[in-house]
């Protein structure tokens, strides 16, 4: 190609480009459609809960060793979960988590920004759907039979207690960011908190009811009994709330007029 095509090309690109219609400085860019965003859900998390599926099976088939096999799982989660995050934050919020969605529709009932009702009816079982197909994937990835009950027990009080820690700090995480205006971070944040949470909890942080759902699936290291799964996902729901009751004690907004400290 000629110099001259070349930047032709690249003339004609940039025309395009600026031609495209481009939001008021200050003004939100369009939500997506909702069909748009529900396939993000749905896709996110199934490609999330592949990574943690999948990343579980090839450390037990490198390693003997608990703690390796844990280090991998935990490492590959990070990395995926930032990836999912830059790539499809923008389209439908990055939640793969129905106690985030619920979370931001109880934060957005008076009429703030974030899913409303029948949105969050539409990304719940989006996020569920998901898990399940990214459970099976992983599974039919690495010869497992695609469906196969969990038998690991997970049912113990303190690892529901892990679950309610790492639900809540997960909620406060993403929900001081955002009342902080630092949401650009979340990719780094969210997958680091959840990386960290994997050695700081009993229950190395699920966290998420459709990922807990998901694993399910899967008689793998990373799968959970279905009989302990209600317990998981009630405690997540617990942790939930605690997280959104820390966020409104720690970022409360002060009075308007209050005094000003002298300087």
């Amino acid at each position: 190609m000629s110099a001259t095509r070349a930047a032709g090309t690249e003339t004609t690109a940039e025309a395009v480009i600026a031609a495209e219609p481009r939001p008021a400085p200050g003004a939100m860019p369009p939500r997506r459609p909702l069909v748009a965003r529900a396939a993000a859900e749905l896709v996110g998390t199934a490609a999330l809960v592949a990574v943690v599926v999948g990343s579980g099976i090839q450390a037990t088939e490198l390693t003997q060793d608990v703690g390796l096999q844990l280090l991998a799982n935990s490492i590959a989660t990070v990395f995926g979960l930032g990836v999912l995050i830059v790539l499809l934050g923008p389209v439908s919020g990055a939640h793969f988590n129905p106690a985030v969605t619920l979370a931001e529709w109880w934060t957005a009932r008076r009429g703030g920004a974030g899913v409303t009702a029948g949105e969050a009816a539409v990304y719940v079982p989006a996020q569920i759907a998901g898990a399940i197909a990214g459970a099976v994937l992983a599974d039919a990835m690495f010869g497992e039979p695609l469906v196969k009950w969990s038998t690991h027990d997970r049912s113990a009080g303190h690892l529901l207690l892990g679950e309610v820690v790492a639900t809540a700090g997960l909620i406060l995480l993403i929900f001081g960011l955002a009342r902080t205006d630092s949401l650009r971070f979340a990719p780094v944040a969210v997958a680091s908190y959840i990386g960290a949470a994997y050695w700081f909890t009993s229950s190395t942080s699920f966290a998420n009811p459709a990922v807990t759902i998901g694993r399910a699936f899967t008689d793998t290291f990373a799968g959970i009994a279905p009989g302990s799964v209600p317990g998981f996902i009630v405690a997540q729901l617990a942790g939930g709330v605690v997280g959104l009751a820390l966020v409104a004690l720690i970022f409360m907004q002060g009075r308007a007029g209050s005094a000003q400290p002298a300087g």
